[in-house]
């Protein structure tokens, strides 16, 4: 851990610009999911009880450069409000005198909220001209968000050069999780890869053989890997191209004593839909005219004693197509186990990806996770071993 955190700052009377992820969904002008909101109170909170003001910076929707009042920050004030609890003073701009007279002017318990930075097409460019008028908001920085991380703006690199830099609680927790899973983790270690194709997670699973004990391959990928092996996977959805690659991946397991698990059985359909007719056969049985669907329940219990074997769980992708019933039965039951694991101790599990949070919400079983990871292409970025900007940036 190269990285400062709060408490080895000195906040008080500091003016902290603070790096959130507050890109919440809208409808008709109000938050219909405040978690991102939710998950920087802590930060905001601690900041405050220092007697630091807390200057938000963050991105909202994808503007291109120029100011669209859609994806203005002002509209999340009142949201921002209720869930903080605290009075929110916004500034229609992220730089500028109007901004810092109205940072000079908050009041001792005050957050200050500036306007969304990708309103500047200097953002998302690095400018250093534009990180240093941002860095002359700030006495200290702090990056609270980890999602965007992976990417190398003004606001989330830049300025952590410039400033006293430091990680906020959600980007603490974060990587405490991450490292624990992949950089210093307890053995052996199971990763479950699932998803529907092998093309987007080729270096994620080549990081992984090098890491892990144990790697589960579900989802359409799996497909693509029994197809390599020579089995006929009838209309399933598989990557016929990229069978070569799996045999590749194959075999850099093995030399990395890294044990893939494929499904033993698979449920398979005529059609994609929920409740289709359905049935079990071996996985190397699936009829000429149907598609594997999901892991069948021999699969399952080879993957949970897996589990029960393990010591750190890190997973990525559902086993099967678990949108719809009953071909999420596979996911909810692994799930279950893996939280069940957790719940006594016996298991420290790590999950994120965009798929991977629906599938485990779906089962009931992701607030029973050790650690659930909302950061989507940041969580990803880091499983295949790639250094992430705004991270690297806290280290210096």
């Amino acid at each position: 851990m190269g990285w400062k955190t709060l408490d080895d700052m000195e906040l008080a009377g500091k003016r902290v610009l603070t790096r959130v992820d507050i890109n919440v969904p809208m409808q008709d002008g109000q938050v219909t999911d405040a978690t991102r909101i939710e998950k920087i109170a802590p930060t905001v909170r601690d900041i405050l009880a220092a007697g630091g003001t807390p200057i938000l910076l963050a991105h909202f929707g994808r503007p291109k450069g120029e100011r669209v009042d859609g994806m203005s920050l002002r509209h999340l004030v009142p949201a921002l409000e209720h869930h903080l609890s605290a009075p929110i003073l916004f500034v229609a701009d992220c730089i500028g005198p109007a901004a810092a007279a109205a940072i000079g002017a908050a009041q001792q318990g005050q957050v200050v909220l500036l306007e969304n930075t990708r309103f500047h097409k200097a953002e998302e460019k690095n400018d250093a001209d534009f990180a240093d008028q941002l860095a002359a908001l700030g006495d200290v920085y702090c990056n609270d968000a980890f999602s965007a991380a992976h990417r190398a703006h003004a606001s989330t690199e830049g300025v952590a050069r410039r400033l006293p830099a430091c990680a906020g609680r959600l980007m603490q927790a974060e990587l405490s999780a991450l490292e624990a899973a992949l950089a210093t983790p307890k053995r052996p270690v199971v990763s479950v890869v699932g998803g529907a194709k092998v093309s987007t997670k080729l270096e994620l699973l080549g990081n992984l053989v090098a890491k892990v004990d144990y790697l589960v391959i579900g989802g359409g990928m799996a497909n693509t890997f029994l197809a390599a092996q020579g089995v006929d996977v009838g209309k399933s959805l598989a990557e016929h191209d990229m069978t070569g690659t799996a045999t590749e991946i194959l075999a850099k397991a093995a030399g990395e004593d890294c044990k893939i698990i494929l499904p033993r059985d698979v449920v398979v359909a005529r059609e994609f839909a929920a409740n289709a007719a359905n049935e079990t056969v071996a996985a190397d049985a699936c009829p000429a005219d149907a598609m594997i669907l999901d892991a069948g329940p021999e699969s399952v219990a080879q993957i949970t004693d897996v589990f029960k074997s393990a010591k750190t769980l890190i997973w990525n992708g559902p086993l099967g197509a678990f949108e719809i019933e009953p071909f999420d039965r596979a996911t909810n039951a692994a799930a279950a186990v893996a939280a069940q694991l957790s719940q006594t101790g016996d298991l420290i599990s790590v999950a994120g990806g965009g798929d991977t949070v629906a599938a485990l919400n779906k089962s009931e079983a992701a607030d029973k996770f050790t650690y659930i990871s909302t950061a989507g292409g940041a969580f990803l970025e880091w499983m295949e071993g790639k250094t992430l900007p705004g991270v690297a940036a806290l280290n210096q």
